[in-house]
Parts: structure tokens; C-alpha cells; sequence
């Protein structure tokens, strides 16, 4: 019976054995299969379909297996590089007829980034080929790519509505006294207005007064753009009065933008795909509207934008810096250092391109990642920093790496000042009756108190870390951009400047975009420019991330806005809320020295706040 026995556990052991490896097989055939993405084939022809139903950000968000489990993982976004190098090559590819550009859902992005894919646009029509616009309704940022088209179409129940940049912003003061909690705020600054939210109850003067600075650059960059695709459209004259244009076009809005040049046809979809049909042939001829058409996807599969052999490797700090490691979407600090010196071990990179797109974050995490890159430039790789939309505070903090700086004209940078907060709820406890006390050994013993209230001597030790590590800021700056340190305090104090600006104030050095910064580093690397090739130094996400994301990918997308006038504005108003309530979150949870610019605007992709958490409930509250 023994003999019998030890049989059946060796048969049991096999069995279990081939299971495991079948459904090892399975998975892996199903990643393999969900994960696939199949390349244009040599006779297909047609419309190059860009279909941006969401932001375009620098680097796309890796959602969490927990938010793709939970169905909390937002909408999809859109890779710059991907865009622009997939236009590039459909400029000089005859398989490419023309280019559709579809708006009707897009969900905007930062001012330089979309200038970028303008750019990219006019490349395009550079080529000879036509580019086709469409949208039910256009805002500030669809209206800039839109600009860049041969042909902007408008349906008919639609209308363009640019507001220009500008609103206002979510103070927590009054609900803050309300609840009893106090924020106990150390910072350095005079303009460093992320902490105003939870002091004031409206902007101060001098927050006032930079963001008027700010947005008033931000708003002659837009419409220079847009002059310079598009001079015949009568931009200003019809922002400065679109009620009376409306009124005048008997309260048609396509009609009114129409007769102010803004767009140069009006009709419904079917309309617009004769006209894309009259350049590709038409795909089924018993479907009205039909063409040939390449999906964006495909074709980006097929000319992938980085160099597997490129010996310019770059580094990509996008979103919020933080300590330790996180997912694409977040700059965390030891994620990027790992990537950096993972690519200096395993590739033969004779330069870096550090391309920053962020607003900041942990000072600590900020100046992780610019040891890191100083260390590559000592084994005598020389590092030229590109700027996107947004590189501000901890992303300027982390810009000093380079031995050049590019920035665009509409790039937000500067911000160099210093801050942190502590909640405390000495309030919400006496509200609620609750009583804390204790002994203490040494004046900080149980410091800082988040019951009482940080004592005196927690406030004094804590103000004096804020004001040494922008002392460091300062020193820093002054060091790299060869500035004394009393001019750098004068520029700083925590003030946000558009590139234009901080060109001549000596922040950065020169206007030009990522190839502009590839080009100048292998200069310094005493590369041929026809050999320059990037690669990005990304962390790749592993096999059990990847699956749950391709499972995610085939599933339903998240709720989207009415893409006409109306619904439109009302989607911009209800991302300015998601933002404002997670940016809040952020800083009431977190108790690290910042370098972090929250004045500044919204770039593209919104953090959302923590489903349940304190945020996410005052969003649902109000409706956003």
C-alpha cells in the first residue's frame, strides 16, 4: 500500500506540475496576444487617424494594479515623442495620403507640448500633404493643433470657444476652521503661493500679481502660434467679443466662427469623410463617409520613437517628484536613478538629454535624481536639460544638473522657493471633545503635534530646515547659472516665469525644443548629428503590471464630457476641481520639505485624489 501511495503522490505531483505549466503557458500566450501590436503592411494606404480622446503628457501614467483592479485607472493619455516622431515619418511616407486629425474628446495638454505636436503638423504639410481638423467644438488647446491643419471642420451644432488661460482656484481656509484643523505652514518665498489655500480665503496680491504676469505670456505665446498657422482667422477680435459675433451670426456659433475665419468648413461627419474620401478613395462605398484610414496605434508600432542602439540616452522626470520609486506618470526619485545608471552599466551612451516636464516635489527626491546625473557627468558624459511644459521648483531644482538648459517661450519654469505644511487638529479635537495629553522627556519629545499643535521650539527647528534647504536652492542656482546669490533671491522667491522670460533673466540658455537638446549634446559628445540617436532610460513595467494594463486597455472608458461648446467647458471646470482637491490631499498628507509649484497650470494629465479619501468625498459633494 505504500508503494501504491508514493505512485499516487509522484501521479498528484505530475499533475499539478502540467497544470502550473499550462496556465503558465496560457497567461503568457494571452499577455502575449493582449500585449501585440500589429505593423502597417507595405500596400496599406490612406488616412494617417490621430484620435486623441485625452491628454498628451510627456510621459503617459502607469496606473496601479489596485486602480486597475478597481477600475479607478482614469483615461487614456498620450505619449509626446510617440506623436511627434509617428507624424515625422508619415511626412516622408507614401503610404500616408493625408492626416486626420480627430478633436472631438481630446483633453488638451501643456502649451509647449502642444506646440511641439503643431510643429510636428506643420512637417506634414510641409511634405505636400494635407492636414484634416475635426471637432464638435474647439477650446483653447484643440484649437491650437487645429490652427496647425490645412482644413479645420466644425459641425454644425458645435462652436469654438478660447477663454484664454486664467480662472480661479480652490481656497480651504474657512472649511479648514470649520473642521478645526490648522495648517501649520514654513516656507520661504514672498511668491511662493501653494501654501495660500489653506491660509487665505482668496489670492494674495502678489500671487495676484505673478499669475497676471504669468498667464498674460502664456496668452500672447498661444495666440502667436495661432497667427502664425492661421493669420487669416480673426482670433482676437473674436475672443474680445464672441457674444456680439454669435449674436450677429443670428446665434449660430459655427456660422460666427465660420465668418471670423476661425474654421473652413462646417459640416457633419459624413461631410468630413467625403472630403478625407476625395484624398484616400472611399473604403465601402455603401457606407456614407467611409475612407482608408491608418489607425495612429498601428502606425506608432511600426516606427516606435526610441533607438534600441542610441547612444544618447535620455532621462524623463514627468509629474510629481517624489522619494523613493512609483510609476510612470510620477517622477520617483530612485525609479529615475535606477533607470540612469541601468543605462550607463548596460549601453554605450556617450551623452544625456534630461528632459523634465513636472512641477516638482520632495526637495530631497529633487536633489536624489542631480546627484545622480552629476555622477554621470563625471565619468564624462555631459548632460543638456529640455524642457517641456512645465519645470518649475523641484523640476528646476533637479535642471541644475545641466550644463545647458533649453526651455520653449510658453515653458513654465522658475518657482525656486521652499515650503512644507502640518496639518495639526488641536480644533477638531475640543469640537469633538476629545481630550490628548502626556508626558514629555526632552522639549520635542512627541514633536511636531499633530493634537496640540506643533510647540514653539518645533515651529523654530522646522522653519529653519525650510529656509537652509532654499538657502541651498539659492547657492545652487547661483552656482550653475553664474548669478550672485542676491540676484537669485531677488528672481526667486518662489516667483513662476514663462521661458521667454527666464531666457533673459539667465535662468535657461537658449529656446528649442527635445531635438534641439539631442542635437547639442552629442556636439558636446563630439557625435556626427546624423548619429544621434536617443533611447530613453524608462523602467519597463514587469509581466504581472503589463498583463493587468492590457486587460485594462480592452475595457470600457471612463465616462466622457458632451464633446460640444457646452460640455466642453464644463469638463475644464470639473478637471480645475479634481486637480485643486488632489493637489490639497497631497500636500495635507505628506510632511516633507517642498519644491513644488502649485500656481502653476494644469499641464495635461490631472492627479486624481484617493478614492475615499478626504478629497475624493468633497469632490463628490460638490458634483466634480
Amino acid at each position: 500500500m505504500r508503494f501504491v501511495g508514493k505512485v499516487w503522490k509522484l501521479l498528484v505531483g505530475i499533475k499539478d506540475g502540467l497544470v502550473l505549466l499550462f496556465m503558465l503557458l496560457f497567461f503568457g500566450l494571452l499577455y502575449a496576444a493582449m500585449s501585440s501590436r500589429p505593423t502597417i503592411g507595405a500596400g496599406e494606404k490612406g488616412a494617417l487617424v490621430l484620435d486623441v480622446s485625452g491628454p498628451i503628457v510627456e510621459q503617459p501614467a502607469q496606473a496601479s494594479p489596485s486602480e486597475v483592479l478597481s477600475g479607478t485607472a482614469g483615461s487614456r493619455e498620450y505619449r509626446l515623442r510617440d506623436i511627434v516622431h509617428g507624424l515625422r515619418q508619415a511626412a516622408g511616407d507614401d503610404r500616408v495620403q493625408t492626416v486626420v486629425l480627430d478633436l472631438d474628446i481630446f483633453a488638451g495638454g501643456g502649451q509647449a507640448t502642444l506646440v511641439q505636436a503643431a510643429e510636428a503638423l506643420d512637417a506634414v504639410k510641409k511634405a505636400g500633404k494635407p492636414v484634416l481638423a475635426y471637432a464638435t467644438a474647439y477650446d483653447d488647446d484643440s484649437y491650437l493643433l487645429a490652427s496647425h491643419a490645412s482644413e479645420i471642420w466644425l459641425n454644425p451644432m458645435g462652436g469654438v470657444m478660447v477663454r484664454g488661460p486664467g480662472g480661479n482656484n480652490l481656497y480651504f481656509k474657512d472649511l479648514m476652521d470649520r473642521l478645526g484643523i490648522t495648517a501649520n505652514v514654513y516656507r520661504v518665498g514672498t511668491y511662493k503661493a501653494a501654501v495660500e489655500p489653506f491660509t487665505r480665503a482668496d489670492m494674495s496680491p502678489e500671487a495676484r500679481e505673478n499669475a497676471q504676469a504669468l498667464y498674460g505670456a502664456m496668452w500672447e505665446s498661444w495666440q502667436q502660434s495661432v497667427r502664425q498657422a492661421r493669420p487669416k482667422a480673426q482670433i482676437a477680435a473674436y475672443v474680445a467679443d464672441s457674444g456680439g459675433r454669435i449674436q450677429a451670426a443670428g446665434g449660430d456659433m459655427a456660422k460666427a466662427a465660420l465668418a471670423a475665419g476661425l474654421v473652413d468648413h462646417v459640416g457633419d461627419r459624413q461631410a468630413f469623410g467625403a472630403r478625407v474620401a476625395k484624398i484616400t478613395g472611399t473604403l465601402t462605398a455603401d457606407v456614407p463617409g467611409s475612407y482608408r484610414k491608418i489607425g495612429f496605434d498601428k502606425w506608432a508600432a511600426t516606427y516606435p520613437a526610441t533607438e534600441e542602439a542610441g547612444e544618447i540616452g535620455i532621462v524623463t522626470v514627468a509629474g510629481n517628484i517624489v522619494d523613493g520609486e512609483a510609476n510612470a506618470g510620477t517622477a520617483g526619485a530612485e525609479t529615475i536613478v535606477k533607470a540612469l545608471e541601468r543605462g550607463m552599466r548596460d549601453r554605450n551612451l556617450k551623452a544625456i538629454v534630461l528632459r523634465v516636464d513636472s512641477p516638482g516635489g520632495s526637495a530631497l527626491a529633487s536633489e536624489r535624481i542631480r546627484q545622480a546625473l552629476i555622477a554621470a557627468k563625471a565619468k564624462g558624459l555631459p548632460v543638456v536639460v529640455s524642457m517641456g511644459s512645465l519645470a518649475a521648483s523641484g523640476g528646476y531644482w533637479v535642471a541644475m544638473a545641466g550644463d545647458k538648459i533649453y526651455a520653449e517661450p510658453s515653458t513654465i519654469t522658475g518657482s525656486i522657493g521652499v515650503f512644507g505644511i502640518l496639518p495639526s487638529f488641536e480644533g477638531a479635537l475640543a469640537k469633538l471633545g476629545v481630550g490628548a495629553d502626556g508626558v514629555k522627556t526632552t522639549p520635542l519629545s512627541g514633536e511636531p503635534d499633530l493634537l496640540h499643535g506643533p510647540a514653539p521650539e518645533a515651529d523654530r527647528l522646522l522653519q529653519m530646515g525650510v529656509e537652509n534647504t532654499y538657502r541651498r536652492f539659492l547657492a545652487l542656482v547661483s552656482d550653475r547659472r553664474k548669478l550672485p546669490v542676491a540676484r537669485v533671491d531677488q528672481i526667486a522667491q518662489g516667483r513662476v516665469w514663462d521661458g521667454g522670460t527666464a531666457r533673459q533673466l539667465g535662468l535657461v540658455d537658449a529656446f528649442g525644443g527635445l531635438d534641439d537638446a539631442v542635437a547639442e549634446a552629442a556636439r558636446m559628445a563630439k557625435i556626427d548629428a546624423d548619429d544621434a540617436k536617443p533611447v530613453w532610460l524608462e523602467q519597463e513595467p514587469d509581466f504581472f503590471d503589463s498583463m493587468l494594463l492590457a486587460f485594462a486597455s480592452g475595457g470600457e472608458e471612463e465616462e466622457q464630457a458632451s464633446p460640444d461648446a457646452f460640455g466642453r467647458m464644463g469638463m475644464l471646470q470639473r478637471r480645475m476641481m479634481t486637480r485643486a482637491a488632489a493637489d490639497a490631499e497631497l500636500l495635507m498628507t505628506g510632511a516633507s520639505v517642498q519644491a513644488r509649484c502649485l500656481s502653476c497650470p494644469t499641464t495635461g494629465a490631472v492627479a486624481r485624489p484617493r478614492p475615499g479619501g478626504f478629497a475624493a468625498m468633497l469632490l463628490k459633494l460638490i458634483g466634480a
